[in-house]
């Protein structure tokens, strides 16, 4: 695995969901793995349980770690081609992404869209920008797009809790303060599809995720259709497609609520945190038997680890077969 930042750098699904099992279940010893190699963790946005589950997961592997909070611990970033500099931006990202690439051997990155040039944002500029002039393997801890060790986390925790081969997930939208990227849902939609299970989106119309991202998936705009006999109930909030990162501000009898699960009585809940009680989802649910909210945090541990596990051979293979022969 020579880099990780959609579902197509993870290979066999299932084969990584099992591995990463393994070793939270402490038969695949992997402790030694990393030691040698440095991961710099590069954020332009906040975090919590990726900083924690990432770092924590390098080290368990042997690495050394190095966090740059490039908002308050670096200078401002410019990203345009051929633009003269007399801006409130000191450093370029080509000098910038370069000495990361002298520094570190791999580089986990976290950027969010910005939410108002939709074609900027799909581009992946950022992420394209710091795997160009760093000439080192990429790990996404989020992109303008997707979030990939959420989702394998997401699909980690379905494994340990489904009840049936191919379960009945439901990702339901939800009411929000503020307009959030779209990039959680859209990758969890193509984590879920490609593992071959039986995806349900519902969200108000004006909601639409992209089409590349949820094609195989049933979708609706009657949450109580998608929410009958549900398996997995995923709860997120997304901005509108169009316009482009507009808050919908309608539709807050779309809160996710014990009487909504009336025709889902086994349904587990999901929720990537940071979760707003009694905005998103009642507080009673994210407090109820049914959550795996803290399940799916833990298992984020696993999922940086075995992504990192993989992205490590990789590093291994290459140096010890410099030629590809």
């Amino acid at each position: 695995m020579k880099q990780f930042i959609s579902v197509t750098d993870a290979g066999s699904i299932d084969m990584l969901v099992k591995e990463a099992l393994a070793m939270k279940w402490g038969v695949l010893p992997v402790n030694r793995l990393g030691v040698g190699l440095k991961l710099g963790m590069v954020f332009l946005n906040p975090s919590l349980r990726t900083r924690l589950s990432t770092e924590m997961a390098a080290k368990n592997l042997g690495m050394e770690v190095q966090v740059l909070n490039m908002t308050s611990d670096s200078w401002g970033l410019e990203f345009a081609e051929d633009v003269t500099m007399d801006g409130d931006k000191p450093e370029h990202v080509k000098e910038a992404a370069g000495v990361l690439g002298r520094y570190f051997d791999l580089i986990a990155l976290r950027s969010f869209p910005g939410l108002k040039n939709k074609e900027e944002d799909d581009s992946e500029m950022v992420f394209r920008a710091f795997a160009r002039y760093s000439g080192r393997p990429m790990l996404s801890m989020e992109s303008a797009t997707r979030h990939p060790l959420q989702s394998l986390a997401d699909l980690i925790t379905i494994h340990e809790h489904k009840e049936k081969k191919t379960p009945k997930v439901v990702l339901t939208w939800a009411p929000h303060v503020k307009p959030l990227p779209r990039a959680v849902s859209h990758s969890f939609a193509e984590w879920v599809l490609a593992a071959g299970y039986d995806l349900h989106i519902a969200h108000p119309p004006g909601l639409e995720l992209d089409e590349e991202y949820t094609r195989g998936a049933n979708i609706t705009h009657d949450q109580n259709e998608a929410l009958k006999d549900a398996d997995f109930v995923y709860v997120k909030s997304w901005s509108k497609g169009d316009p482009y990162g507009e808050l919908h501000k309608e539709d807050e009898n779309w809160m996710l609520n014990e009487a909504k699960l009336a025709s889902a009585p086994n349904a587990r809940i999901m929720h990537c945190l940071p979760a707003r009680r009694n905005v998103e989802l009642s507080g009673a649910l994210l407090d109820s038997p049914r959550s795996l909210v803290l399940a799916q945090a833990e298992n984020r541990l696993w999922s940086a680890q075995v992504v990192l596990k993989r992205m490590i051979e990789s590093i291994h293979n290459e140096a010890s077969n410099p030629s590809g022969y």
